[in-house]
C-alpha cells in the first residue's frame, strides 16, 4: 500500500453504516426542524391577521380580547407548561449548561414544550400582543433536534449539545430566512466549544433548515429588501448618533428586562406579579390593547408591517410616528413582563428602524439615505438588546441591497454592543442562569439540618 494512499480510507467510510445513518438523521431532523418553523411562521402570520380582522371591525375589541387572551396564556403556561415561558432561547441555553444533568433537559426542551410553544405564542399574535416568534423558534427547533439523540447509533461522534446547539441555530436560519446568521447564532449565542463550532454535519444541519424556509417562503428579506444610495460624509455623524443612542436604548430595554422579569427590584408591582400573577397579566395585556388602540394598531404583533413602511417611504405615514418607537419599547417591554411565551427579536428589530427615521427626520437627513439609517437603527438595537453584534449584523445584513453598508452596519453593532454592556448584563445569558434555578436540587446542595 502507497503512503498516505487514501482508498482504505474511503472504503472504511462506505462501510461504516453508523455514521451514514447519524448523518441521515441529523440531515432529516434538521429538515423537519425547518418545516415546523415554516409551518410556526404561517400559523403566526394566520392569527396576526385574523386578530387585525376582528380590530377593523370592532376598535375597541382589543381593549377586552387582548386582556382576556393574556390571562388564559400565562394560565395555561404557568399550569402546564412553565418550560415554554419567555423567550425561549435561555431554555436552550440552560439545556446546553453543564450544570443540567441529561436526565432533566425535558424541563427546557422537549418535543412536549415545542408544540406548547408554537400554540402558545400564536395564541399571543391571535391576541395582538406585541412580540416576536423568532426566539420561541430557537427553543422549538432545539426541542425538534433534541429528540433526534433517541435514534443514534451507540458510539455516535454526535453529541447531545451539538443536537441542541444547531437545533437553536436553525431555530434563527429558517425564521429570518438566513442560514449564515443562525451559524453565527450557534457561535456567538450558544455555544463556545470549539468541536462543536467546527462540526461540518452539525452547520450543514443548520444550513439546510434555512434553506427549508427559503424554499417554502421564497427568497425573500425578512423586512423585504432595504434599497440604499451610495452612502455620503455626511451620513457620518447621523451614524455616531443612531450607534451610541441605540446602545443606550437597547441596553435600557435589556436590563428593564432583566429587572422586571428576574424581580430584582422590590415592590408592589413585583410582589403583585408574584402573588397574583392573572391579575397582573390582565393588567399588562389591558396595557397594550391601550396602546395599540392608541396608535392605530401599530405596535399589535411583531411589527412587520410598520417597518415595511418605513423601508418602503423612508417615513411612517402614521401620525403617531415620532412616538411609535417609545410606545413599542413599552408594548413590548410589557408584553414580556405579563409572562406570556414571546421573542423580542422582531419588535426590536422594528423599534430600531422607527428609531432610525426618527434620527433621520431630527437630522433632517435627504430622503434618499433615510433607508440607510433605518437599516443601522434596526442592527443597532437588536444588537444592544441580545448583546450579539456578529448575528445581528448577519441579519440585517442580508436585507440590504448591495455591499456598500457593510462596514457601517458592523460597525453600528459592535458600538451599540459595547455602550449596552455598560448599563446590563447579557439578557439571556442572565436569564439562562435564572432558568437553571428551576433545576431539582441535589441531596449536597440541601442545607443541613439545624437539629444536628
Amino acid at each position: 500500500m502507497k503512503p498516505h494512499d487514501p482508498l482504505p480510507r474511503v472504503q472504511r467510510e462506505l462501510s461504516d453504516w453508523r455514521l451514514w445513518l447519524t448523518r441521515a438523521l441529523v440531515i432529516a431532523f434538521a429538515a423537519l426542524a425547518g418545516l415546523c418553523i415554516v409551518l410556526f411562521t404561517w400559523l403566526g402570520d394566520w392569527a396576526l391577521e385574523l386578530f387585525t380582522h376582528g380590530r377593523d371591525i370592532w376598535w375597541w375589541a382589543p381593549l377586552i380580547w387582548t386582556p382576556l387572551c393574556t390571562v388564559l396564556i400565562v394560565a395555561a403556561t404557568l399550569r402546564w407548561w412553565p418550560g415554554a415561558a419567555g423567550s425561549g432561547i435561555p431554555q436552550v441555553m440552560a439545556a446546553l449548561d453543564t450544570a443540567t444533568p441529561p436526565d432533566e433537559r425535558g424541563l427546557f426542551v422537549s418535543l412536549r414544550l415545542s408544540l406548547a410553544k408554537v400554540l402558545l405564542t400564536s395564541w399571543g399574535l391571535l391576541g395582538g400582543l406585541s412580540l416576536g416568534r423568532e426566539g420561541p423558534s430557537v427553543q422549538v427547533a432545539a426541542g425538534i433536534m433534541h429528540a433526534a439523540r433517541r435514534w443514534l447509533p451507540a458510539g455516535s461522534t454526535v453529541s447531545v449539545h451539538g443536537l441542541l446547539a444547531a437545533g437553536g441555530a436553525a431555530g434563527i436560519a429558517a425564521a429570518f430566512n438566513t442560514p449564515l446568521g443562525g451559524v453565527m447564532f450557534a457561535i456567538e449565542e450558544l455555544t463556545r466549544r470549539p468541536e462543536q463550532r467546527s462540526s461540518g454535519l452539525l452547520i450543514a444541519g443548520i444550513v439546510l433548515a434555512g434553506l427549508v424556509g427559503v424554499s417554502l417562503n421564497g427568497n425573500v428579506a425578512y423586512f423585504g429588501l432595504i434599497r440604499v444610495a451610495d452612502l455620503a460624509a455626511a451620513l457620518w455623524w447621523p451614524g455616531l448618533l443612531l450607534a451610541l443612542s441605540c446602545g443606550l436604548l437597547g441596553g435600557l430595554f435589556s436590563r428593564l428586562l432583566l429587572v422586571s422579569l428576574i424581580g430584582a427590584v422590590p415592590g408592589r408591582l413585583t410582589r403583585w406579579r408574584r402573588e397574583r400573577p392573572l391579575h397582573f397579566a390582565a393588567a399588562c395585556g389591558l396595557a397594550v390593547a391601550v396602546i395599540g388602540v392608541a396608535t392605530g394598531g401599530d405596535v399589535f404583533g411583531g411589527g412587520y408591517k410598520h417597518t415595511q413602511a418605513l423601508l418602503q417611504g423612508g417615513s411612517a405615514s402614521s401620525a403617531t410616528s415620532w412616538l411609535y418607537a417609545p410606545l413599542k419599547f413599552i408594548a413590548t417591554w410589557v408584553t414580556a413582563w405579563s409572562g406570556v411565551p414571546a421573542g423580542i427579536f422582531a419588535p426590536s428589530l422594528s423599534i430600531g428602524a422607527a428609531w432610525g427615521a426618527d434620527v433621520a427626520a431630527f437630522t433632517g437627513t435627504a430622503q434618499s439615505h433615510a433607508p440607510a439609517l433605518i437599516a443601522l437603527g434596526m442592527v443597532g438595537f437588536l444588537a444592544a438588546t441580545t448583546q450579539a453584534p456578529l448575528t445581528s449584523f448577519i441579519i440585517v445584513m442580508e436585507m440590504v441591497d448591495g455591499h456598500a453598508m457593510v462596514l457601517s452596519l458592523m460597525a453600528c453593532a459592535l458600538v451599540a454592543s459595547g455602550v449596552s454592556r455598560l448599563l446590563s448584563p447579557p439578557l439571556y445569558a442572565t436569564l439562562a442562569g435564572v432558568q437553571l434555578q428551576r433545576l431539582p436540587r441535589q441531596p449536597s446542595e440541601a442545607r443541613p439540618d439545624s437539629s444536628s
